[in-house]
């Protein structure tokens, strides 16, 4: 497989985001979909709406997001647009919790090594293409978050995040979400991530923003404070590759902090996410890292 373009900026600024996307060259077609993390009550790390604003408003994106499978602020549709409201996503753009009804929808996956169906909100319907706008930083059970998460978790329903912890027991109870194999666990992540790269058949982008880099996800309402210095922002068309990008350019930094957030990734077998994806043919290791000044 050719080598996938992965283009990276130190410079984070709303213009940048703006910029990366462009020096994409890829339009999104129709109705688009913006997946963000609106983050959990009391985390301290998520990114601002005030921040995506421009990029929001320059493909005239909505918002969307999807109800948890734990509790907390985001669990049920009610609580998650209070807090939608609380965080100012409601304030500045159009937003779709598109688990919001039921039934789920169901992607199938045929290929998948773990799941072969996905539960997802039946509003990703509404949507022609989708932005996934990633936080990269640590994550409690995946090791990190990135585009791949984004993918899979982020646009699974509630249901669908339950289904893809309990790696494909129908009904599994919020004990079973975190006793499970975790390398299946990974494997299942990358199978919910490849039925939505196949959902949208090229319409999509990704922007990672290297930056607040906790240990902790924006889930968690007691995230540790980041433990590095921010690094840039990457834009590519392959989710990948731009989360490989990124775990490389934590390696290679000479922050001391880094190893603080490498034991989170490589004790959780994060990268492990990377390869499985990579196996399903979603997109490749092999990248070219194009710096943009």
């Amino acid at each position: 497989m050719e080598k996938a373009k992965v283009y990276f900026t130190k410079e984070i600024t709303p213009e940048s985001v703006i910029k990366m996307f462009k020096i994409l060259g890829k339009e999104l077609p129709g109705k688009v979909a913006v997946k963000v993390h609106s983050g959990e009550e009391g985390n301290q790390n998520y990114l601002r709406p005030e921040f995506l604003k421009p990029m929001v408003d320059y493909i005239n994106g909505t918002i969307v997001e999807c109800n948890t499978a734990y509790e907390g602020a985001r669990n049920t549709t009610e609580k998650h647009i209070k807090l939608m409201k609380t965080h100012g996503w409601s304030k500045y753009f159009n937003v779709d919790i598109m688990d919001n009804k039921t039934p789920d929808k169901v992607l199938k996956i045929p290929n998948g090594k773990v799941i072969k169906k996905n539960y997802v909100g039946k509003n990703i319907d509404n949507y022609d293409s989708m932005l996934v706008l990633s936080h990269f930083k640590g994550h409690p059970m995946g090791g990190y978050g990135g585009a791949l998460k984004q993918l899979s978790i982020g646009v699974s329903s509630s249901k669908g995040k339950r289904y893809i912890h309990c790696v494909g027991k129908e009904n599994g109870s919020y004990e079973d979400m975190f006793n499970v194999d975790q390398i299946k666990f990974l494997e299942a992540m990358a199978d919910a991530a490849s039925s939505i790269v196949n959902y949208f058949k090229g319409n999509i982008a990704y922007i990672n923003l290297m930056c607040n880099m906790s240990v902790d996800c924006d889930c968690c309402s007691n995230a540790e404070d980041p433990c590095m210095k921010d690094i840039g922002i990457l834009a590519s068309l392959d989710p990948v590759a731009i989360d490989k990008a990124c775990i490389d350019l934590v390696k290679n930094s000479n922050d001391p902090g880094k190893d603080h957030l490498l034991e989170r990734i490589n004790s959780r077998n994060g990268s492990h996410t990377i390869d499985a994806a990579n196996n399903l043919g979603i997109g490749t290791k092999e990248y070219e890292l194009i710096v943009v000044d």
